[in-house]
């Protein structure tokens, strides 16, 4: 018991210590998690253990002390009971108080968006917690629920022949369902076009279309998915390479050079990927000091915070570091492989759903893997670190991963034929090169390179052992300096003795 009473006095002071130097950000860190550090110490006999009055009430005084863990608040909570008087109440009056028409297909149509409506109810209260919770869990556990709708809506068109699935997107828009009509993507690809007098750099502005802000904000948001540089170009990189090589397949693959590799890569994603690494670093150096709404004084640190409820609770560095192991490096192979699929899905299901690319479900597609990219890579990075002892694959990586299946097996059951169309034999060539050099890269690496470090140092240890091994220059001097020193210090002593024997 005495020692109880003495960590808790040596705590005391540590805190004092802390009250005095605010003004630090790191030390604001390491006192606030000392207060939770003493907020959960159980104390003697399992009863807390209370501060003096003087230093509570000094603790309160203290920005740091203010910490809004959701737990306590209005906003928080799940409201469990309240959705679920709602929903009840209003199912209740379309069963009482509404005459239900006498249209199947009307019928049909209410019935399946009341379905996913009660499903999305039950979703948002009773899902389980992500690794993400601003700007509120329940906004998540909406994303996991319609990820859920989304899959079991492909499962659906998977098991539907060709026709009658391309007929049921009727239903959602009467204007899907039919063929899409020809375009001319690829064309006159000179940048300055003498013949046109009015304006020579008519190809150029014919490319300043929606899609090339839509391009600089898909990389800004894919590049906080990733959180590194050098992936985030080898995937940009990738996607231009598969562009080529699949363009006698999709017509709209067939761009100009100048399309590819100027207006793409280098100015419209890279501009994004180069945005989104300064606001990854500004997330990283950004402060994480949450502070109730309502415990602020003034109007504008309310209205700061309220922005910065859009901003993540907390910050993790993402570190791939694919070479570190082959356990590693597959992984990143593999996340790089079903990222390149996602992107090349978005193409194949307009194309074998006949759906225009400027339909409001292929933007809601692309908002849909927004939301739910960010939640995946960091369970599969979080998947991925080996310290943990129980690894388990997250929900939404897991469901990320089924929906960008079926969505490629819809598109291979849809048109099998325009998957078959065999590689130019130059494209087979560079992409057969490729394989050959990343697996030698990887055999050369995670194998052969082991196996030669490990034969070096058992050899120099038999060496040594047996007393072939000579030492350097380097080890020569500095053993005939470490000798001189030690027989300039041994004949020392003796002498020191003489003269004391002398002297006594």
């Amino acid at each position: 018991m005495a020692k109880s009473y003495l960590l808790l006095m040596n705590m005391e002071k540590q805190i004092l210590a802390c009250l005095d130097f605010t003004s630090d950000s790191e030390n604001e860190a390491g006192c606030s998690k000392m207060w939770r550090l003493h907020r959960s110490y159980p104390g003697v006999g399992g009863e807390q253990m209370a501060l003096t009055s003087d230093l509570q009430r000094r603790l309160l005084s203290n920005p740091w002390a203010f910490y809004d863990y959701g737990t306590n608040t209005f906003f928080w909570r799940a409201h469990i009971l309240t959705v679920l008087f709602i929903l009840t109440c209003s199912l209740g009056y379309v069963t009482l108080l509404e005459e239900t028409p006498q249209a199947t297909a009307y019928n049909t149509k209410r019935g399946i968006v009341a379905s996913i409506l009660v499903f999305l109810c039950f979703g948002v209260t009773q899902a389980k917690d992500g690794p993400f919770s601003r700007p509120h869990p329940a906004y998540w556990w909406f994303w996991l629920c319609v990820s859920v709708v989304y899959e079991l809506f492909l499962i659906f068109i998977l098991f539907q022949t060709v026709q009658d699935g391309r007929q049921f997107l009727k239903y959602v828009d009467p204007r899907l369902g039919v063929p899409l009509p020809e375009r001319d993507y690829g064309g006159n690809c000179l940048i300055y076009d003498a013949d046109n007098k009015t304006d020579p750099f008519h190809n150029i502005r014919d490319k300043l279309d929606g899609f090339v802000p839509a391009h600089f904000i898909g990389w800004y948001l894919k590049t906080l998915m990733l959180r590194d540089w050098w992936m985030c170009m080898v995937v940009s990189v990738m996607v231009e390479f598969l562009e080529y090589s699949l363009e006698h397949q999709l017509p709209n693959f067939s761009e100009c050079w100048w399309d590819h590799w100027i207006m793409d890569v280098l100015i419209c994603n890279g501009l994004g990927i180069y945005c989104g690494m300064k606001m990854l670093e500004w997330l990283s150096l950004k402060t994480y000091k949450w502070q109730g709404l309502w415990n602020i004084p003034t109007y504008k640190g309310r209205m700061k915070r309220i922005a910065f409820q859009f901003t993540p609770y907390s910050w993790v560095h993402f570190e791939w570091k694919p070479a570190s192991s082959l356990h590693h490096w597959l992984a990143m192979c593999g996340i790089i492989l079903v990222f390149l699929l996602a992107e090349l899905n978005t193409f194949y299901l307009k194309f074998v759903l006949w759906m225009p690319p400027e339909h409001y479900l292929v933007l809601l597609r692309l908002v849909f893997f927004v939301n739910v990219g960010g939640v995946a890579m960091r369970e599969i990075y979080d998947f991925m670190d080996e310290l943990k002892p129980h690894r388990k694959l997250g929900q939404q990586a897991w469901l990320v991963a089924a929906i960008t299946v079926t969505e490629l097996l819809i598109v291979v059951k849809y048109d099998p034929h325009t998957l078959t169309l065999s590689l130019p034999f130059y494209i087979s060539q560079c992409w057969t090169l490729g394989s050959i050099l990343v697996l030698t890269w990887t055999v050369w690496r995670f194998f052969l390179r082991d196996i030669t470090m490990r034969y070096k140092e058992s050899h120099q240890g038999r060496a040594i052992n047996n007393g072939d091994w000579h030492p350097g220059p380097d080890d020569d001097l500095l053993g005939t300096g470490t000798a001189e020193e030690e027989g300039t210090t041994n004949d020392s002593v003796p002498a020191e003795k003489e003269g004391a024997s002398a002297a006594s």
